[in-house]
């Protein structure tokens, strides 16, 4: 099944938390913490959302950080993707 986001909404995937820290103590997963980084899966069209013109900056495969609280999560299969506003998503990652 895929997932075609609608408007200026963007389907992400949460990249993997780090397991251990610089120093090499292992996390347990209770006590890492949910990483901001994501990579896009897929973007809407963009285009009059609001009554403003939006025009989608990100692209499927971009490294992405976005806000902590933002998106809805959905699971579809074994895959867990959120979904966000553009406006959410604060830097591309280079």
């Amino acid at each position: 099944m895929n997932l075609k986001p609608l408007g200026d909404r963007v389907v992400i995937k949460q990249l993997e938390a780090e397991e251990t820290t610089k120093s090499g103590i292992v996390l347990p997963s209770q006590a890492k913490e949910k990483p901001q980084q994501a990579q896009v899966v897929a973007v809407g069209p963009g285009g009059v959302v609001d009554g403003k013109e939006v025009v989608m900056e990100v692209k499927p495969g971009d490294k992405v950080i976005y806000s902590k609280y933002a998106g809805t999560e959905v699971k579809i299969g074994e895959d867990e993707h959120i979904i966000v506003r553009q406006s959410d998503i604060l830097a591309i990652v280079q």
